[in-house]
């Protein structure tokens, strides 16, 4: 039986989304794993269709938000579902498919948003003091903004998980948008007394010049609040780790000279898109967004990416136009792939018996029809390539390391089979080929992570995430006031 005391938590909050909470939260995970300590990531509750395949308790595998995943990487510990026992996949701007502890759940899908809160919550305590039980320092992450009075109610992610934790709390924001100060101070003021008791420190994050001109306005806010400021950041756009809840941004550059421009749909319900992140530290290669037939021209690669809603950014991308300016890139011999939804897309159907996500033509750029289960697929996968020809073919014989993540079920189509119109199988079940080669569809995530991948087909190997970690870690040891870090974490 473990008699150890229950591990100190710091949490990080944000006075906005995109503030810097989930990148200063993986930093403080590796920082803190350098001191030798035992560090478990935890948010109570994601938003977001970038996920990942760990194991659960069940004994098989479910999801979590891609972000607890690197936190727990940088943390040097196993990433499992405790980590972030609420996930939110989002498949419209009013629905989100629930997954929790892994799992997910139908009923509390179908469930009003507010109603769930009760329902989850021993789930998140649960978690939450395990893995509080078994660390010596579990760093907190929350959502949003803490001071959302709307939700301060039915809140289970940002000040109710630091009450339960006596967590003790940063507030970043970002000065880059301006109002920062405004931002601090407003947040601050609208919390109860009990809960700004909580924030030990203000982080302003993506500064840009002299921090000697933002005097005296910290001391100010001091005196107003108790509270200190202990980081000016600076700015810093290329921290290596992948954007958690939106596309890489506009100024994405390639190093180098140019020899491979991949444009990927950005269509409305993508996911995984955290999985492109290792191309855009390719010597040579520029990615772009995709959302009009203009963001496809002049491309050697389309790229169809995952999808939370198949049938709907399927229809999407019929209205923009982007349907045509894919057959006519495949039909120049251009590549083309698909991966997961992306796959799907490609084929000839999306069949939906169950009503899981929708009935719709396909691209018809491979022979496959795609059949909506019940039953999710979630699973590591680790695999080795078979025979791709064509445009590919360097790809042969390579074994990837990643993951599956869908409902849809894939296979020949049975008309075109009997007619002799075969795609090439590369991975019975995972992954097909195009008769010409330049069209390849696969399930398996996590292609571009694998070393292997990007070896094969650009020579090129790039940044380790250890590496980035150890980068993200060393960045906030350098900025924040000395000693704060480790005072939060002092009994």
């Amino acid at each position: 039986m473990n008699t150890s005391p229950l591990a100190r938590c710091v949490m990080m909050l944000g006075t906005t989304s995109g503030a810097g909470k989930s990148w200063l939260t993986t930093a403080l995970c590796r920082h803190y794993a350098r001191q030798g300590l035992r560090v478990a990531p935890f948010k109570a509750q994601n938003m977001s269709n970038n996920a990942r395949v760990v194991p659960s308790p069940s004994g098989g595998f479910g999801e979590i938000g891609s972000a607890q995943y690197f936190q727990a990487l940088a943390a040097r510990a196993a990433p499992e579902v405790r980590m972030n026992p609420l996930l939110l996949k989002p498949e419209a701007d009013t629905r989100s498919q629930v997954v929790l502890m892994g799992e997910v759940s139908r009923e509390l899908s179908d469930m009003p948003w507010r109603g769930r809160s009760e329902r989850v919550w021993p789930h998140i305590t649960a978690a939450l003091d395990a893995l509080r039980a078994e660390n010596d320092v579990v760093v907190i992450e929350g959502a949003g903004s803490p001071a959302e009075i709307n939700l301060h109610a039915s809140d289970i992610v940002n000040m109710r998980v630091a009450r339960h934790a006596q967590a003790r709390c940063l507030l970043v924001t970002d000065i880059d948008r301006g109002g920062a100060f405004a931002h601090l101070y407003g947040t601050w003021a609208l919390l109860p007394p009990e809960e700004r008791a909580l924030i030990q420190g203000f982080v302003l994050n993506r500064f840009r010049g002299d921090a000697a001109l933002l005097a005296p306005a910290p001391l100010m806010l001091q005196d107003l609040t108790g509270v200190p400021t202990v980081a000016t950041l600076p700015m810093w756009w290329h921290h290596g780790l992948p954007e958690e809840d939106g596309v890489f941004d506009d100024r994405t550059r390639a190093s180098g000279e140019v020899h491979t421009t991949i444009a990927v749909i950005a269509y409305p319900r993508i996911s995984n898109l955290d999985e492109f992140q290792p191309l855009k530290n390719v010597p040579g290669v520029r990615l772009r967004w995709a959302r009009t037939p203009a963001d496809c021209a002049g491309a050697d690669w389309v790229v169809l990416p995952g999808s939370k809603h198949t049938s709907a950014d399927l229809a999407w991308l019929r209205t923009q136009g982007l349907d045509r300016a894919v057959a006519t890139h495949a039909a120049a011999g251009g590549r083309v792939l698909g991966i997961c939804g992306g796959l799907q897309m490609l084929g000839e159907a999306l069949l939906d018996p169950h009503g899981i996500d929708g009935n719709a033509p396909g691209l018809g750029l491979l022979p496959l029809v795609t059949q909506f289960e019940e039953v999710k697929t979630v699973r590591p996968s680790h695999t080795t390539l078979g025979e791709v020809r064509g445009a590919w073919h360097a790809l042969t014989g390579v074994t990837v390391s990643g993951y599956e993540i869908h409902h849809g079920q894939t296979v020949q189509h049975p008309a075109m089979a009997a007619a002799g119109d075969l795609a090439h199988t590369v991975l019975p079940g995972l992954a097909w080929q195009n008769g010409a080669g330049n069209v390849l569809g696969l399930y398996q995530h996590g292609l571009f992570e694998d070393a292997n991948v990007l070896c094969a087909l650009f020579g090129a190997s790039v940044p380790t995430l250890d590496s980035v970690f150890d980068g993200l870690a060393d960045f906030i040891e350098a900025h924040f006031d000395a000693g704060v870090l480790e005072a939060l974490t002092r009994a």
